[in-house]
């Protein structure tokens, strides 16, 4: 099995349960497109090979950077998005390969 692929039923259940919420599964949806669905005036970044910085997450949420940091972080435990630290700023990128092995895994789980 990829190293980026589903590989146990506890890694399915955790990537559901993180996507359970909606501001988290809004925030996934997002990162698809970072360019259209943030405003990235000042980035340090290349949000297509990096990824978003938190902080233009925030300004789009209008959440505490704290809460922001803290669904960030269950997207990347679950293997959703992978986080990369540029200077003192840390940038969330979706990770294609684990989405999509999460969608064929549900597909053969459903």
């Amino acid at each position: 099995m990829a190293e980026s692929a589903i590989a146990t039923d506890s890694d399915l259940v955790g990537a559901l349960r993180a996507l359970s919420n909606p501001m988290r599964l809004q925030l996934l949806m997002w990162l698809r497109d970072p360019t259209r669905n943030f405003d990235l005036t000042g980035a340090i970044a290349d949000p297509h090979d990096v990824g978003v910085c938190v902080s233009h997450i925030q300004a789009k949420v209008g959440l505490a950077q704290s809460t922001v940091s803290a669904y960030m972080a269950e997207l990347q435990r679950a293997g959703l998005v992978r986080a990369t630290r540029v200077g003192k700023w840390t940038h969330y990128k979706r990770d294609e390969a684990r989405i999509a092995g999460l969608v064929a895994e549900l597909g053969k789980a459903l």
